[in-house]
């Protein structure tokens, strides 16, 4: 038994979480993000985890890290200059796209940049046709002059490589492959047949340009930030993937593309792994940060993923908006993201509304109220200017907070432009970001056929429990639940997660007459990897897990749904199971289904898992009496709630045991209090305080604190959870 650590950089912050494999103890260091450099506030905030809570590097266990370095070179177009290299007469497949459109009545609509310049997509001449068949050979001459093609562009940085139904037959690929790695050593090659050997040319193209755009530049990262960890004598580096489990750093490498959504996927995990704790299976997971709020639905204790996924698109947007990124064919955890957080700013459009968003002061100069230089309004200055973040200080003191800067900032920017008041300027920045972010609430819940009201809303995130009451109450959310270090909970997911990776490869053909012999020698094979990775990584036998699904389809249909496929040999009986669970989950998806129809085989997946072990996180060190005393005196100040209101302000230990009676501790509730609701718990108004974040319990709000410090909060709703 010994230590995790897990580190998440974040817009603002880095965030390590620290876990106690004992005792389930959960602690966390914060300090600022260092956009020129960001393992250098790895390194700092590792080191001042390891010094706060006196850790041994010889006692950690797993050394968990996501990172932003994929998503931000592709929305900021910093990636590598990446060569392509395609059949002849197909190198402008990037360029074509599909015909989605975000806007179909917009015309003016723009496509992302394309990863790769045409002057730079080259081409050789060969071709496998539907069946696999070799229809024309690849001469060693094509292969010469290709080599002295891509020498000829000069300062190439990677090379993808996507030739017409590799994916089926992967025989010149491969020699192209061989040969360029030969010829050019120390230039990465991706091959589509080892990235994403499945049907779809573009998006198999897209994904293999993705994984050679950011590619070198996550291998520079990695590979900088390992060696300085092993100098602080801290065992290897695991990097969490979008897929939700961790793998090594030589598996990120592989296929970079799933590090995309690193540190919001690390979030989801840790509030499953919350409800796994506390007997909640229906949560909807939402993390505010310092630039993207990013919501995900957990039912019945199962976390969704998907395959369908743009990456770099309109307002950082992931999977609803097809056609404003770009593709990327990698299980991802499936949630929905908003350009909504603490550093957001807030600016007027030229017809005079108010708009908050999309681009964040950052950490660099960060909010006004910071001090740092920032002069525009953020979301962070409008809750300082109304009382739910402290006019003093923010990090237990560690940052100094100019509520000056604040209020002048809101003043100029906002309320002068539009002849509000100070307060009622930052009372509609807030109204406009909740706004947002509970659109991103509504996109995985009610939009996709569940009612919010049989949920539970976690919130986390440095500003997350700022304005979960606010965005409960617009979807009829009746409880919140505030975990342990909210502030940097997603960090903590990542010491909760497991050892995951994936592969899939196309097999299509109607399920009814479906080649057995060849489906089984390709699930071996595919399996066959599995073991290796997991046995590589020296999991455990015990703690191997191997799954299988499948995607399936009816004829003639677009997209395919991925159903779960039995263990052992495939037989008939297993593909009418398959089929039948395919009609059953079609019917749950879209309301209908058709029995009548054949079902067709698409791709076959299988994903390897090795399991840690599950530890129990607590808020204080287990024995540490339920009851323990305050830490802060409490105080009060003016909070807005469509008026001032004084409220007092208490740390998270003063909250009532949720198993005392309703009304406890009610005595400074004051006049919106709701003592005789028949709720336990604390009626609100008022804000509790810790290190890491705020939460802010408005009137018919109750807060009450459970066995294990986490904060349950019931709306006036207050019908718990199903």
């Amino acid at each position: 038994m010994g230590w995790r650590i897990g580190v998440d950089i974040g817009g603002t912050f880095t965030d390590v979480a620290v876990l106690d494999e004992a005792s389930g103890r959960a602690g966390i260091a914060k300090v600022s993000t260092t956009p020129s450099d960001f393992g250098a506030a790895v390194i700092d905030g590792t080191r001042a985890a390891m010094d706060e809570y006196r850790i041994a590097p010889d006692s950690v266990t797993l050394l968990s890290h996501a990172t932003t370095i994929v998503t931000n070179a592709l929305l900021e177009s910093k990636g590598a200059n990446v060569a392509l290299v395609a059949s002849r007469g197909f190198r402008d497949v990037l360029e074509l796209r599909r015909s989605a459109r975000a806007d179909l009545y917009d015309l003016f609509q723009e496509a992302p940049a394309v990863l790769v310049p045409r002057r730079q997509r080259l081409e050789v001449t060969e071709r496998v046709d539907a069946q696999g068949e070799v229809v024309t050979p690849l001469d060693d001459a094509e292969i010469d002059a290709l080599i002295g093609a891509v020498r000829s562009l000069g300062s190439v940085d990677a090379i993808a490589v996507c030739l017409m139904f590799s994916f089926l037959n992967d025989v010149h690929e491969q020699r192209i492959g061989e040969r360029l790695r030969a010829a050019l050593p120390g230039l990465p090659v991706f091959l589509s047949s080892e990235i994403l050997p499945e049907i779809r040319e573009f998006e198999r193209t897209s994904t293999t340009a993705v994984c050679a755009y950011v590619g070198p530049v996550l291998t520079s990262y990695l590979e900088r930030l390992e060696a300085a960890l092993a100098g602080l004598g801290l065992p290897r580096l695991h990097v969490m993937g979008s897929n939700g489990g961790v793998l090594d750093v030589a598996g990120a490498l592989r296929m970079p593309a799933s590090a995309v959504e690193s540190g919001p996927a690390a979030g989801v995990i840790a509030a499953q792994r919350l409800g796994d704790q506390i007997g909640r299976a229906n949560l909807i997971s939402f993390d505010m940060g310092g630039t993207t709020a990013k919501a995900s639905l957990i039912e019945s204790g199962r976390i969704e993923t998907t395959s369908e996924y743009e990456v770099g698109g309109q307002g950082n947007v992931g999977r609803w908006l097809h056609g404003t990124g770009h593709p990327i064919r990698v299980p991802v955890i499936d949630l929905a993201e908003v350009s909504a957080g603490g550093g957001s700013v807030a600016w007027i459009d030229p017809g005079g509304a108010l708009r908050v968003g999309p681009e964040s002061a950052g950490a660099e100069p960060g909010p006004a109220c910071y001090g740092r230089g920032g002069g525009r309004p953020t979301v962070t200055d409008a809750n300082v200017v109304l009382g739910y973040l402290s006019r003093t200080h923010l990090l237990g003191g560690r940052l100094p907070i100019d509520a000056t800067a604040a209020d002048a900032a809101v003043r100029a920017h906002v309320a002068d432009p539009l002849g509000y008041g100070v307060m009622e300027a930052a009372a509609g920045i807030v109204s406009v970001v909740n706004h947002g972010m509970a659109e991103a609430l509504r996109i995985v819940s009610v939009e996709r056929g569940h009612d919010a009201r049989e949920f539970t809303l976690v919130a986390f995130g440095g500003a997350g429990p700022v304005h979960a009451a606010a965005l409960a109450e617009e979807l009829d959310i009746p409880e919140v639940i505030v975990p342990p270090i909210p502030g940097g909970f997603s960090a903590l997911g990542l010491v909760a997660t497991d050892l995951r990776r994936d592969w899939s490869h196309t097999f299509y053909g109607p399920i009814e007459s479906i080649d057995l012999d060849a489906l089984n020698r390709r699930i071996e094979d595919l399996e066959g990897r599995a073991e290796a990775m997991l046995h590589g990584a020296g999991v455990p036998e015990p703690d191997r897990a191997i799954e299988r699904a499948a995607d399936c389809r009816y004829a003639k249909q677009a997209y395919e749904l991925t159903v779960p496929l039995a263990g052992g040999t495939i037989t008939r009986e297993t593909l009418e199971g398959l089929a039948g669970e395919f009609h059953a989950q079609h019917l749950r998806t879209y309301g209908h289904e058709s029995r009548d129809e054949s079902v067709q085989m698409v791709n076959v997946r299988v994903t390897a898992t090795g399991r840690m072990p599950r530890v129990a996180f607590h808020a204080r060190p287990e024995g540490e009496a339920a009851s323990a005393s305050s830490t802060q005196a409490e105080a009060d100040r003016e909070v807005w709630f469509g008026e001032p209101v004084r409220c007092p302000v208490i740390g998270r230990y003063d909250l009532p045991s949720a198993n005392a009676g309703a009304g406890s501790g009610a005595t400074a509730a004051g006049a919106h209090g709701g003592a005789g609701s028949g709720r336990p718990g604390r009626p609100g108004p008022f804000v509790v305080e810790e290190m890491d974040c705020t939460v802010v319990v408005p009137p018919g709000w109750n807060a009450a604190l459970d066995e294990r410090g986490f904060i349950l909060m019931t709306g006036s709703g207050g019908k718990g959870t199903k």
